[in-house]
């Protein structure tokens, strides 16, 4: 497997393959063939990022049987997809802010697809080979909003609602990993991919028939069950079979 992350050190930003915590800067375009340091890159002063910098955040919702229940909702006959706004995301390690603490906040772990080339009407069959990988991600929500709104955009891309990260794995299999999510050390939410009403590649097909997807555009592709309320001083742990663990505090 693969580990890709993006860091900044002083006023550089750059890719980078992380190997057993150490990271080897990349050259060359991420979603082309790049070529890497063979010497490890201090870490002193280096800063993780979000992963990408996608144009777009493509979310999913009602994707796992278990949460449509819990949610009093039919299960989708199609993909139910809208979009987050970019100005959302936050790294591994951010904080997540409530903007209206008198509101229901709550958390949604789900696995995130990352394109890696630019997408217009793919079959599932060929979508495997538009993407670049996979990470980590929430869907941060607020419930009070969603619940007096016909759509969930307002509801869902509030500065900091979309921790990610912290990097790609480029050679994960989407149809069998757990995800789990951890709030305050307490498992709230354990389910496994192959759970999926629509799986990774007909999510790419589905949403590429409608709009174009670019390299480095994320699909976050729902949550299942378990999803709560945070509150200020939580600490969010969302944990993918494999990969490195995306944790943010909330404020």
């Amino acid at each position: 497997m693969a580990t890709i992350g993006r860091f900044q050190k002083g006023d550089d930003i750059f890719h980078a393959k992380v190997i057993e915590g150490e990271i080897y800067r990349l050259h060359g375009d991420v979603f082309g063939s790049p070529t890497f340091d063979k010497k490890a890159t201090p870490l002193k002063g280096v800063k993780t990022l979000t992963p990408v910098a996608p144009s777009k955040v493509i979310a999913v919702g009602l994707n796992y049987p278990d949460h449509a229940r819990e949610q009093n909702k039919p299960l989708p006959k199609e993909p139910l997809i809208w979009l987050k706004a970019p100005t959302s995301l936050i790294p591994d390690g951010g904080k997540i802010e409530i903007p209206f603490p008198n509101h229901r906040t709550d958390y949604e772990a789900e696995l995130c697809i990352v394109i890696g080339r630019r997408i217009r009407n793919v079959t599932p069959t060929a979508a495997s080979r538009y993407i670049f990988g996979y990470t980590a991600s929430l869907d941060i929500s607020d419930r009070t909003i969603q619940n007096n709104e016909t759509q969930y955009a307002r509801a869902k891309s509030f500065d900091t609602f979309t921790p990610l990260g912290p990097y790609v794995e480029t050679k994960a299999d989407p149809n069998n990993l757990s995800i789990q999510l951890f709030q305050n050390s307490q498992l709230r939410q354990n389910s496994h991919t192959s759970q999926l009403i629509f799986d990774c590649f007909h999510l790419v097909s589905f949403i590429s028939t409608n709009l174009t997807l670019l390299p480095g555009d994320i699909i976050l592709t729902g949550t299942p069950s378990g999803v709560g309320p945070i509150t200020s001083g939580d600490r969010l742990e969302v944990r993918i079979q494999g990969f490195t663990p995306l944790v943010n505090t909330v404020k």
